[in-house]
């Protein structure tokens, strides 16, 4: 298992519009074979920062949904409301 973080800076003011967007974007996701446990957070100090977690069975499983036709629907939903282009790294247990 590899958890997938996304470090996501939003427009000012755009909050409500992402938090509802990814309302209608995260079963794009949810439904992948190779996906797992997902979620999403929202800074408190930085309410425009949010931090997307999601567990795959492997890296391979999560290039696949960014090779998919899904990640243009999914970034079509959110990426309006980003402020520049997420951070994205994956991390195993030790």
């Amino acid at each position: 298992m590899v958890l997938e973080v996304a470090l996501i800076d939003v427009l000012p003011g755009a909050e409500s519009a992402f938090t509802q967007a990814y309302g209608q974007a995260k079963e794009l996701i949810a439904t992948l074979p190779g996906a797992g446990a997902m979620r999403m957070t929202q800074g408190v100090e930085t309410p425009t920062r949010f931090v997307l977690l999601v567990e795959w069975d492997s890296v391979e499983d999560h290039q696949a949904f960014r090779d998919s036709e899904r990640f243009g629907q999914w970034r079509a939903l959110i990426g309006p409301h980003f402020a520049g282009p997420p951070h994205v790294e994956h991390f195993a247990d030790v």
